[in-house]
């Protein structure tokens, strides 16, 4: 069973049906005990980073994702999902991310467009289970202002160019995390998704 964790932002509903739509048995949870029994873990979510670590706290699922990526089950960060997982944000001032990884959580720099909204391309860095039948340079949708910059560069296994190039998708044993949303990225979206869910098996 795969934990789609309810924490107050964005549509966290799109991600279940299309776990659902791939035949995988998924439940929608803010409960850290259902969380940590699930098999494997999808963060998802879209909004301001600072409200999104105050929920997480809140419902003792920092906590949680803490256990489950030191107990080496599959976790999946989705957009601001992803950008949790690292040390800090410069999102509206500084705050604390869960530290599963290492870097900041920048905004695009002076004079580029934001939000990066829209299909772009993902640019593969290294094999990775998550892309596995996957064409490289496939098209992904996103929408986001801020990007994640790691201080471990072999985190990354997946770049997108715009305005400069930022790390799109990161891994490092089985925390995975995506900046752009699967769930609407159509038959790649959902191949990445049935990857996800084969890692949890």
């Amino acid at each position: 069973m795969i934990a789609v964790i309810r924490y107050g932002v964005g549509n966290v509903k799109s991600v279940l049906c299309a776990l659902r739509h791939l035949g995988r048995e998924a439940i929608l949870s803010s409960d850290p005990d259902e969380v940590e029994s699930a098999s494997g873990v999808i963060l998802p979510g879209v909004g301001a980073f600072a409200t999104a670590m105050q929920n997480l706290e809140r419902d003792g699922l920092d906590s949680a994702l803490c256990r489950i990526n030191s107990a080496d089950r599959p976790i999946l960060g989705i957009c601001l999902g992803l950008q949790l997982f690292f040390s800090e944000s410069e999102e509206h001032g500084s705050y604390r991310g869960l530290g599963l990884l290492s870097g900041r959580v920048r905004r695009f720099p002076p004079g580029a467009k934001a939000p990066h909204m829209g299909w772009n391309q993902v640019r593969r860095q290294k094999p990775s289970a998550l892309f596995d039948g996957i064409p490289d340079d496939s098209f992904f949708y996103f929408a986001h202002s801020y990007y994640a910059q790691p201080d471990d560069t072999e985190s990354i296994i997946g770049v997108t160019d715009y305005e400069g190039s930022f790390a799109s998708a990161v891994a490092r044993e089985s925390l995975f995390g995506v900046q752009f949303h699967p769930e609407k990225s159509g038959p790649w979206g959902l191949r990445m998704l049935a990857n996800f869910c084969h890692l949890c098996e």
